[in-house]
């Protein structure tokens, strides 16, 4: 009676091993996005908007773009709760004439601290309330509404050195391959490709934030 016990247990361990063993054989979860698809990885040399620092987020985007002004309250709900060691940053993209005063105005207004407290409000302005907000002068009557001295504000968009960093970031914008809006881009690496909808969007970043600090 004895025998058999110890027989059947030992029966029963080996087939726990071979269950572990079942286990630990089966394919891993496929990963949920699709490299060229939803994703493409650039080509190196990677190279970032900032030299160095934190993981990088960059939300490639125009004040002149509609599907921008859908994703740009996702894209604060997502900047806010990115986790330690990742940073969110804007780049504004000028892919033609109509949209280069929308750049000049982004450079102007982050050189004056105030994007944080008029990024979301000119959106508004612009696709909600109709405001009539295409030329330089136009936006500067929108900023000035917000408080903002109206001739700094003209005096800096127009300024060489808002045209040097308008052609710098344009010359990274083809860098990462980069024809529409609103794309992102994680540490000069992973750029944004084929989503569906926004909130897609917002998982793929999510997903390549975590596979970029996983490899760090």
């Amino acid at each position: 009676m004895i025998k058999h016990f110890a027989r059947l247990r030992l029966l029963t361990l080996l087939g726990g091993l071979l269950l572990a063993s079942a286990c630990t054989a089966s394919p891993e979860t496929p990963a949920p996005f699709t490299e060229g698809d939803q994703y493409v990885t650039l080509p190196a040399p990677h190279e970032r908007l900032s030299p160095a620092g934190k993981v990088e987020v960059v939300e490639v985007f125009s004040y002149g773009c509609v599907h921008c002004a859908h994703f740009a309250p996702t894209a604060e709900e997502l900047r806010k709760s990115l986790p330690k060691g990742v940073e969110f940053k804007l780049l504004p993209a000028p892919f033609n004439d109509a949209w280069m005063p929308f750049a000049r105005a982004y450079y102007a207004a982050r050189q004056l601290g105030v994007v944080d407290r008029t990024h979301l409000s000119l959106f508004k302005a612009k696709f909600e309330d109709h405001y009539p907000i295409n030329t330089l002068d136009e936006l500067a009557d929108f900023y000035a509404r917000q408080g903002v001295d109206r001739a700094k504000f003209l005096q800096i968009a127009n300024s060489d050195a808002a045209t040097a960093q308008m052609k710098k970031d344009f010359d990274l914008l083809q860098k990462w391959q980069i024809d529409g809006t609103p794309t992102i881009v994680v540490d000069g690496k992973y750029r944004s490709a084929h989503v569906k909808t926004l909130d897609e969007l917002v998982k793929l970043t999510r997903w390549l934030v975590d596979r970029e600090l996983a490899g760090k």
